[in-house]
């Protein structure tokens, strides 16, 4: 299967009517298709883009701007940026030792990696507001941030974030509030049934990640109607 709107309607014929009315909540990445085929089957659901896909589009972002960097230095001024990808995209956490001296050294000798790599951690606390005002006020002001910082990856970024608000803010709402940690350890123990249980058809990691989290959310959102 491909990433396809046909190979999404897929599986909500397999689901069936009755259920797919029966779905609250739809996680996905921000593909066009998977967003078209939920508005078509299950109108109802609110669409919530994964977090993870978001930081992943961040951290791309991030790369372009070392790349960049790297091919306009040259010589010795190059020595702290090559081969420091992982270092720069990785959580400081989960960094070594020699790990967070090299970043730390990498941001104080180049200054525009400096300012993307505090722009993609000050760009999570997105997630961490309770109210949709409160999250557009902060985009906002992270967009302005961008200006004259000629971070042209992080424009787009910024551009593409806020073609997909919708699917953003809608992690604010209390209602929405699904753990995505949890959904993910679904992945993981569904997948395989699910690769043997919609017309016996071998799906990619992508296209198992939203049918099992889209099955998942149609439970909460049957087990939500018992408690009304």
């Amino acid at each position: 299967m491909d990433r396809s709107e046909a190979s999404i309607a897929m599986f909500y014929e397999a689901l069936g009517p009755r259920k797919s009315a029966g779905i609250r909540l739809a996680v996905m990445d921000m593909w066009k298709p998977f967003r078209n085929a939920t508005h078509t089957h299950a109108p109802q659901a609110a669409i919530l883009f994964d977090k993870f896909h978001i930081m992943v589009h961040l951290g791309k972002a991030l790369d372009a701007v070392r790349k960049a960097e790297y091919a306009r230095l040259s010589g010795k001024d190059r020595r702290y940026i090559k081969g420091q990808k992982y270092t720069l995209l990785s959580h400081r956490e989960n960094l070594s030792l020699d790990g967070k001296a090299a970043l730390k050294q990498l941001l104080a000798a180049n200054k525009r990696p400096n300012t993307a790599y505090l722009l993609k951690e000050r760009f999570g606390q997105l997630r961490d507001y309770r109210r949709e005002g409160w999250a557009r006020r902060f985009f906002d002001q992270w967009r302005q941030s961008l200006r004259w910082q000629r971070l042209t990856p992080f424009e787009k970024f910024a551009d593409m974030i806020e073609r997909h608000w919708d699917g953003i803010a809608a992690y604010c709402r209390p209602e929405n509030k699904v753990s995505l940690g949890f959904v993910e350890g679904l992945n993981l123990i569904s997948a395989p049934s699910i690769e043997g249980g919609v017309h016996g058809t071998r799906y990619n990691d992508d296209f198992r990640l939203i049918t099992v989290r889209l099955t998942y959310s149609a439970a909460i959102g049957r087990s939500h109607g018992k408690r009304r």
